[in-house]
């Protein structure tokens, strides 16, 4: 690494409207208790590396047994594209983003 720069890496949301009009029922689910994370359009990356606190914070909720229903594939999805990432294989990784939103379609569709 340069001593005065590195580069980096980031995934950044890309949704054609927004996270709220993309995916309307884990919005409104999520913006029950934290309005401000629907309103600042996180990715689905972010929202897999939060998955802990997400289902602690939404326990005693609907949201929180789909969250939980689906935790293991996104933690195995969300390291793997850390993986792919820090080992410089971003074909790999943006493979990977298509799985991690295949995982946030159904979760959307389990939602009511």
């Amino acid at each position: 690494m340069s001593q005065h720069m590195q580069i980096t890496v980031t995934i950044r949301p890309f949704y054609k409207k927004s996270f709220e009009k993309t995916y309307p029922r884990l919005a409104r689910h999520l913006g029950y208790q934290d309005p401000d994370l629907v309103d600042g359009n996180p990715s689905l990356y972010e929202l897999a590396k939060k998955i802990d606190m997400l289902l602690y914070q939404y326990d005693g909720t609907p949201l929180r047994q789909v969250l939980l229903d689906h935790k293991q594939q996104l933690i195995q999805t969300f390291h793997a594209i850390e993986e792919h990432i820090a080992d410089r294989r971003l074909a790999e990784a943006d493979k990977l983003l298509y799985t991690l939103e295949d995982i946030f379609d159904d979760m959307e569709y389990h939602l009511d």
